[in-house]
């Protein structure tokens, strides 16, 4: 049942890729304006979970889980019925808000569910998993749909299944593994708990930030259409972590304490990496086969089910992180990431590479994704204390997001500004430039990770919550004592100066 969440939410995003050049066909819809329908629902979703975590930690997280897979329902449906670029854009940020009520709350269910170090590492696994089967079956079912249907069909697909899953979860899920009661009459004061102004802030930002990068090579980068919206993106992103701190702890999108957990901020970093790199293989691949290739959507999800084949057999290593330190089995990760990055920057460009250079890159690449994927996961969940997993899984499925669609906006960017100038698309040049872009990002967490992750917390027991509290008094009583100590130095130093100068 809460895997069924993230195969939904995962099913979303890569179901529309053997859509897109029909979207682009049949809506008017530019390969600039493309990347909108994928960003539209990674910005809303990864914005909003940040709220959406606080509300499973403080609201009753069966209804959190089964509002927010109905209202995807609903949604999806409607989405259906629609054949305009700016509503469909619109449908899909609003389906990001209600994809992002289910998977935080369905983290918390499962982290319940699960108590026990072990089971829970490899329910985890077997949660991303889902995301990894999704992947692939998404792009099967979107192309059966695109080439045998209409891509309406993939919208209506996702409210044939949500709806009878968000009637089913009432019966199903125990009210016993919630740990929350909702009161009525305390609803309202819950409401003014959530951080709605902070993540305003930063969904603003992101928005804006998205639109430059999007508009860069189009417009040239020293104009003020992207420069205005670039500058104030970043001191609205700036704007973000301050109000964060002046703000109450029990408030904050992302308490400023989180970032203090051992690891997480390295840990927070890693996170942005594996969706950006399966969303770019999917949007440069289905774009080249198909409108470079002229291959069919079928023949197109054929090709990239190595994808999610070694995904998802990737994702029941989740038990590993028991035995062997988290940090090398990312930094294994990100090492099959960067020689599949590689590869795909030397070939791929002619249909006659997909078996020397395609193939092992997808392989390669899939399983070094979703081994960062599911021990980062692992990993950031033990770092921080139990009452925190809605905010966890939260801020880590947002780092996902968010790096998926900041990192496509730039790697559009990169292919478009250097297609300009050499050939189109039909030369390789631009992807090239685009994979040897990611091969940097690659490279940056790698050495993120070998110099500042610290392994003397790994395999110990969840810290509490009450550790991190009274840590946090201790230091505020420091700096209360070492402030009465000096306002004490300065009232003597001044009745010494005044006794001084006395004519007595």
């Amino acid at each position: 049942m809460f895997c069924l969440a993230q195969f939904l939410d995962a099913f979303n995003n890569s179901a529309l890729f053997s859509a897109i050049p029909v979207l682009e066909e049949s809506m008017g819809i530019t390969g600039s304006e493309s990347v909108w329908v994928i960003s539209a629902f990674q910005l809303t979703f990864a914005s909003f979970l940040l709220i959406s975590g606080r509300i499973s930690d403080v609201y009753n997280t069966k209804n959190a889980f089964l509002g927010g897979v109905s209202a995807l329902g609903l949604l999806s449906v409607g989405a259906g019925f629609v054949n305009h670029k700016i509503t469909i854009i619109i449908l899909r940020a609003l389906i990001g808000i209600s994809s992002a009520m289910t998977i935080p709350s369905a983290l918390t269910l499962l982290v319940n569910t699960f108590p026990d170090p072990l089971q829970q590492a490899r329910a985890i696994g077997i949660f991303g998993g889902c995301g990894a089967i999704a992947n692939v079956l998404g792009l099967l079912i979107g192309a059966i749909f695109v080439q045998w249907a209409s891509f309406h069909w993939v919208f209506w697909f996702v409210g044939l299944v949500s709806l009878p899953v968000a009637f089913c979860g009432l019966f199903i899920i125990p009210s016993e593994v919630t740990k929350s009661v909702d009161e009525p009459d305390k609803g309202i004061a819950k409401w003014k708990s959530l951080d709605v102004i902070g993540v305003a802030i930063l969904t603003v930002a992101l928005i804006l930030f998205i639109f430059a990068v999007t508009s860069g090579s189009a417009d040239g980068w020293a104009t003020a259409a992207v420069l205005v919206p670039l500058i104030i993106s970043i001191l609205m992103t700036a704007g973000f972590f301050y109000w964060e701190t002046i703000i109450p702890v029990d408030k904050a999108a992302i308490p400023p304490r989180t970032w203090f957990y051992n690891n997480f901020s390295v840990l927070f970093g890693v996170a942005l990496l594996p969706f950006f790199w399966w969303t770019s293989i999917f949007i440069i691949f289905t774009t080249l086969w198909q409108d470079i290739f002229h291959w069919s959507a079928i023949s197109t999800a054929i090709h990239m089910l190595p994808i999610g084949v070694v995904a998802f057999a990737m994702s029941f290593t989740g038990s590993l992180s028991r035995v062997i330190s988290p940090k090398w089995i990312i930094l294994t990760g990100l090492s099959l990431l960067a020689v599949a990055t590689i590869l795909l920057a030397l070939g791929g460009g002619q249909p006659d590479q997909y078996w020397p250079f395609v193939f092992p890159a997808f392989s390669l690449g899939s399983a070094g994704a979703m081994l960062t994927y599911t021990h980062t996961n692992i990993a950031m969940f033990q770092a921080a204390p139990a009452s925190m997993a809605g905010t966890v899984g939260a801020i880590f499925n947002g780092a996902l997001q968010f790096g998926s669609a900041i990192g496509l906006a730039a790697v559009s960017s990169i292919e478009t500004s250097v297609e300009a100038t050499h050939g189109g698309p039909q030369e390789n040049d631009g992807r090239a430039a685009a994979f040897w872009f990611l091969l940097g990002i690659v490279s940056l967490e790698f050495i993120s990770v070998s110099c500042f992750y610290q392994r003397k917390t790994d395999h110990q027991p969840q810290p509490k919550s009450r550790d991190y509290d009274n840590a946090a008094a201790q230091q505020s009583n420091e700096k209360r004592t070492r402030f009465s100590d000096l306002s004490n130095d300065a009232t003597t130093t001044t009745t010494t100066v005044e006794m001084t100068n006395s004519p007595v």
